[in-house]
């Protein structure tokens, strides 16, 4: 119950879905949390119920694809908590559409988003890791990643290399004792998936063997996992949390 007691784990993305549920599931775990989040009610909102299982939290209203955002947000968040432990890449979007019809923005704004601001957290972040010479990088990646998906090709080469940059980021982290991983959900029941029509969601399901999509906290239980003591000698993996679709 105390895997992460007193470690401070900042959580991207935080405010809704599989981010929320790892901010509280590393609360429960002991850890306090800084709760990122695009807007300042949502990270607020979460930053709460963490205080209410008795850790501390800190909001923080970021745009994690912003690069003097990150830079200034990440100096502040070191001056607050003074280190940091645990850094979970989870911030993501969606622009869904044909290859064809894909507009410049939408492409940019999902690589910008799901990639660039992974990249921006982990460079302002990972120093601190360092020198401690122990820390945890999990970034959120997507089966998607893996196998792709018709209509989602800037989400994909969003999290395909997502993938590759946390196997880089592992072998330059290595020596000092930092790991990085990835997770990489399936279908999850998440305010994303739940705009999926029943028509779309009786194929997607199909295609499941466990016959179900995955609750966030299913995920949020795979992050602690990689974040806690079990996880120390496991690097530069992704672990593939699906109800077995892409075995």
């Amino acid at each position: 119950m105390n895997e992460l007691l007193n470690q401070v784990a900042i959580v991207t993305g935080a405010g809704r879905g599989i981010g929320r549920a790892i901010a509280l599931k590393f609360a429960a775990a002991g850890a306090d949390v800084v709760c990122v989040s695009r807007t300042a009610e949502n990270a607020e909102k979460v930053a709460t119920e963490v205080r209410a299982l008795g850790r501390k939290a800190w909001p923080c209203a970021l745009d994690v694809a912003d690069a003097a955002a990150v830079a200034a947000a990440a100096e502040k968040i070191l001056a607050d908590c003074g280190r940091v432990d645990v850094l979970v890449n989870n911030a993501g979007v969606t622009r869904d559409g044909l290859l064809m019809r894909m507009s410049d923005a939408d492409w940019d704004t999902v690589l910008n988003t799901n990639l660039r601001g992974a990249f921006l957290m982990t460079r302002a972040l990972h120093r601190p890791m360092l020198k401690q010479r122990a820390g945890r990088i999990i970034n959120i990646a997507s089966v998607v990643g893996l196998i792709g998906n018709a209509g989602q090709c800037n989400y994909a080469a969003s999290k395909a290399g997502l993938i590759g940059f946390t196997r880089a980021a592992a072998r330059e982290f290595a020596s000092r004792g930092v790991t990085v991983n990835a997770i990489a959900p399936g279908f999850i029941e998440t305010d994303m998936t739940a705009a999926v029509n029943e028509t779309v969601r009786a194929e997607l399901l199909k295609r499941i063997p466990l016959g179900r999509f995955g609750q966030a906290e299913e995920i949020a239980a795979a992050a602690l996992f990689l974040a806690g003591p079990s996880g120390a000698y496991i690097t530069g993996q992704v672990l593939v949390v699906d109800g077995g679709m892409v075995m």
